[in-house]
């Protein structure tokens, strides 16, 4: 019966890269079963290293057309430990933010991988790239066949995670200063004395003044604000 048959074991090896990084970017893939070798490749106008890592991966899975124990072979550790060390379920988990400010990179593709992983049960071995291994050498060859071929495809992923490179930059860029620009809205802020109050008890500090955006009115509270509560001026009476 079908159910009590062998799943089929195959070695996935795979390769990808961009030149430069961000650049043309392709990947070369290896799948071997039992003997029988098939190699895949694939340009792309501009992307980077690390979604052609992955890509080459999620290909060589998406190929195969039933259940199987995949070894992956690759040199990227950024593919091996965001799987491995479950960084990739983790950023889904938090709905794809890789802290609590920025949203992890190539969310379209790890969906993808993950996905895969659920279809196959895959193992992921980390090679040393340009060592002597000679399937990571192949897949590095096909990978630079693929990115000087005339006709290259359009990552349609990759503008996407550079708009999100560029929300993350806004999101850990910190204010410190008057002119500094807004994290919400890129407006510069200004400086805006505090309200004056009346001091809490074990209050240890107060803030002389906050910087305020005056475009979206977002406060920001800084260190260089920070004065100790011996030099606080309650609000006179008369």
């Amino acid at each position: 019966m079908e159910q009590n048959q062998q799943i089929p074991v195959v070695d996935l090896f795979s390769d990808g890269g961009a030149d430069p990084n961000p650049g043309k970017g392709g990947y070369g893939v290896i799948l071997s079963y039992k003997g029988a070798r098939k190699e895949f490749c694939q340009g792309f106008k501009e992307t980077t290293n690390n979604r052609m890592e992955l890509l080459g991966v999620i290909t060589g899975l998406e190929k195969l057309n039933k259940r199987a124990i995949v070894n992956v072979y690759t040199d990227s550790q950024y593919v091996v430990n965001g799987i491995e060390q479950g960084w990739a379920k983790k950023w889904k988990q938090n709905n794809w933010y890789r802290t609590k400010k920025e949203k992890a990179i190539n969310r379209d593709l790890w969906e993808r991988l993950l996905e895969l992983l659920t279809q196959h049960e895959v193992h992921f071995h980390w090679v040393k790239g340009h060592n002597g291994h000679a399937e990571n050498e192949r897949c590095d060859a096909l990978a630079t066949q693929a990115i000087n071929q005339e006709e290259l495809l359009e990552d349609e992923g990759y503008k996407l995670q550079e708009e999100v490179k560029a929300e993350n930059a806004i999101a850990s860029r910190r204010v410190l200063k008057e002119g500094d620009l807004c994290t919400k809205c890129n407006t510069p802020v200004i400086k805006k004395p505090s309200k004056k109050r009346t001091v809490k008890p074990g209050q240890t500090h107060y803030f002389e003044y906050f910087l305020s955006c005056p475009a979206c009115h977002h406060p920001y509270m800084v260190e260089e604000a920070k004065r100790p509560i011996e030099e606080f001026k309650p609000p006179q009476l008369f």
